[in-house]
């Protein structure tokens, strides 16, 4: 696909344009050092510099709560009907950390039994990313996972050459907009100073943890009776924010809600956490995760180990989330290291 170029000062034209013809959701401050994506009617209010967002953007394609379906009991064979709530919208401003969360869920959601709510919801959002220049902070391990680099999962992608932006268009939507928004095609000048930013993103991102990534899944497999589990199941305190804030965790909870008139009614879903004590907890009072080591070694396990045997990537991000968002102050890093240690 080709690349296109967008002056800095033309961004406020371009965000004005794209909600004219979608609902537009970007980065935008809320207090001090936090962010959150939110409609946005204009480039005013876009955080072009910021930390990963309080939550990522998988909940513009998996809500936090959502209505699957309508019932009515009220003769005979129940009658369901599906429901989805869902518009066209455009996501702007996403770093590479969430478009690889995006891609993991978008594997999930399409083994069979295929999740339709998701994937018909994927198809009406519009992805624009925003590469990231250095680390977001401190917390942020996305070297360590490959994720620094954009690899793919966006219809268009802007990296910031100082005075403009450089586009990547990477699908048929993109190409359609940006023709119908008439930007200019890239130069060779402006291909070259990509490079340069790509280039020096080398001697700014390095592994986090000083331990190759190829060592993680033996590493982990060699891991699961560690000492480090008990330690950080005993400053847990089951919060479940580590799990809510990470753009690849996806198990949610189903209920169905009556209503007054005693034969119709709806089904929701809403996210869960494995991290809960109820998550695990089985009739008869069986509970196959009591430990709060048990389960948040099941979140290492599900984030380094299963999905690599799974579907050959980590859906670890290491956009740095669960750290920031953990009461306890359970820090990723440090938990992989201390793992690394002990399996030498």
């Amino acid at each position: 696909m080709n690349y296109h170029i967008l002056k800095k000062d033309e961004l406020d034209g371009f965000i004005k344009k794209l909600a004219g013809k979608m609902k537009v959701c970007a980065p935008v401050a809320k207090g001090h050092n936090n962010f959150a994506f939110e409609e946005v009617t204009s480039a005013g209010g876009i955080a072009l510099s910021y930390i990963p967002t309080i939550l990522p953007p998988k909940k513009y394609f998996m809500p936090p709560r959502e209505k699957l379906l309508d019932f009515d009991i009220s003769e005979g064979k129940p009658k369901d009907t599906a429901s989805l709530e869902a518009g066209e919208t455009a996501i702007f401003g996403v770093h590479t950390c969430d478009l690889a969360g995006i891609q993991c869920l978008n594997m999930v959601f399409s083994e069979r039994p295929r999740d339709y709510n998701y994937l018909l919801r994927k198809e009406k959002v519009f992805i624009i990313g925003l590469e990231c220049g250095g680390y977001c902070d401190e917390h942020a391990s996305c070297a360590l996972v490959g994720n620094h680099y954009p690899n793919g999962g966006y219809d268009l992608f802007f990296t910031d050459l100082g005075d403009r932006f450089i586009i990547h268009v990477n699908t048929q939507k993109g190409e359609e907009l940006v023709e119908s928004f008439c930007l200019a095609k890239a130069a060779s000048a402006d291909m070259i100073a990509l490079d340069k930013v790509r280039e020096g993103k080398k001697a700014v991102f390095k592994n986090e943890i000083g331990v190759e990534p190829g060592k993680l899944p033996e590493i982990f497999a060699k891991g699961m009776e560690k000492k480090v589990w008990h330690d950080i199941g005993e400053r847990c305190v089951s919060c479940g924010n580590c799990t809510n804030v990470c753009p690849t965790c996806y198990c949610f909870d189903m209920a169905d809600t009556i209503n007054l008139d005693m034969k119709t009614g709806f089904r929701t879903r809403t996210w869960d956490s494995c991290q809960f004590e109820t998550f695990a907890a089985v009739a008869g009072g069986e509970n196959f995760r009591e430990e709060r080591a048990h389960r948040q070694r099941h979140r290492l396990y599900r984030k380094f180990k299963y999905p690599l045997d799974k579907f050959y990537r980590a859906f670890c991000t290491g956009c740095g989330r669960c750290t920031r968002a953990c009461m306890a102050k359970i820090n990723l890093k440090d938990t992989l290291k201390a793992l690394a240690a002990e399996s030498k």
